[in-house]
């Protein structure tokens, strides 16, 4: 893992240092030809875009180069351990990403994604060290918890893409990018230069993004919940909205307090089959599918499954760990059996 100071340089000035001019950017359409030519053939058509390491959604969503993408939810539905585990997925095909957790200490973050990486939720002292030094060179972190200037979040994002070379750049969340919730125009704005800053440097941004407050959680929220408003929705690329089943959870509790042991049994082997979480691909604008998903989560890991039997899968680091590798354990599921929106 490697560490971006929050005082590091100053990146402000950096970021002015680094902007185009607007006459440099009036250019004859044929100078694209070449990139026209490789979007069709070459290293940034289909085949070349990022998946999310998840199977079902594989071919349907796909990280592309130089867009945004709103990751969007209610407060601890999963957005940003689904985040995590897509950044240690792009990872482990050898691409670099860059974590701006303004919410969470960098050691909390890496905790959650250290038992991800292990696929169990106490990994070895041996296997935290491998994975650690498994990261270095793929992973950075911007070091700064609280609420940063939007000047700089920008500027960090440009340095991180042309200095490092990193193609994932997580900031979460927006509402710590120095701007108030009812500030729209401020942004509208930083949003505006986000997706400028990626399309002219192929980084791609993830911004965690929360929900306004509705009237129940056990309602799917769709793009007109994310706070800010329609017009940062209309602005980006993509949103993925997570949602959890809190039908499942509130009939897991209820099952649990069954006193009758093979009827309390036969209420969880049931609700195991029903989906802890839905994630929804609310926007999509290059290829234009959007659609549902289903997922099932695995609390010791904190991983997202595909199935309801499904098992952790662990990084290999490449060490001889010996008896010290992961042991990932069967998965433990208690998450509703109305789904909000169609699914997979």
């Amino acid at each position: 893992m490697n560490v971006i100071q929050h005082d590091q340089m100053d990146f402000e000035a950096y970021f002015e240092e680094n902007q185009s001019t607007e006459a440099a950017k009036v250019k004859p359409a044929s100078d694209w030809v070449e990139a026209v030519i490789d979007g069709f053939y070459g290293e940034t058509n289909e085949s070349s875009w990022t998946p999310l390491g998840f199977d079902k959604i594989a071919g349907k969503f796909d990280l592309r180069p130089g867009e945004v993408t709103i990751w969007a939810g209610i407060n601890s539905h999963g957005k940003t351990t689904l985040l995590s585990h897509v950044m240690l997925n792009v990872m482990r095909i050898g691409q670099k990403a860059c974590l701006a957790s303004l919410e969470t200490p960098p050691a909390r973050s890496m905790r959650k994604m250290t038992r991800q990486a292990a696929g169990a939720a106490k990994p070895t002292v041996e296997y935290i060290r491998a994975f650690h030094r498994w990261t270095d060179g793929r992973l950075w972190i911007y070091n700064h918890v609280g609420k940063v200037a939007a000047a700089r979040m920008l500027a960090v994002a440009t340095y991180v893409r042309k200095e490092l070379g990193i193609e994932h750049m997580v900031i979460d969340s927006l509402m710590k990018c120095g701007m108030g919730t009812d500030d729209y125009n401020a942004q509208k704005d930083f949003i505006d230069s986000l997706c400028t800053i990626a399309k002219d440097t192929g980084l791609h941004i993830h911004l965690v993004a929360h929900m306004k407050k509705g009237e129940s959680e056990h309602k799917a929220p769709d793009k007109f919940d994310v706070s800010g408003g329609g017009d940062l929705t209309n602005m980006v690329d993509n949103l993925v909205i997570v949602h959890k089943n809190q039908r499942k959870h509130a009939r897991v509790e209820i099952a649990e307090k069954e006193k009758d042991e093979t009827a309390r049994n036969a209420q969880l082997a049931q609700l195991r089959l029903e989906p802890d979480a839905f994630v929804r691909v609310a926007k999509q604008r290059d290829t234009g599918w959007e659609g549902s998903l289903a997922f099932w989560f695995d609390r010791p890991s904190e991983q997202f499954l595909e199935a309801p039997y499904s098992h952790p899968t662990w990084i290999d680091t490449g060490e001889d760990l010996g008896a010290q590798q992961p042991q990932p354990e069967a998965p433990l599921f208690d998450f509703p059996d109305e789904q909000p929106w169609e699914v997979a």
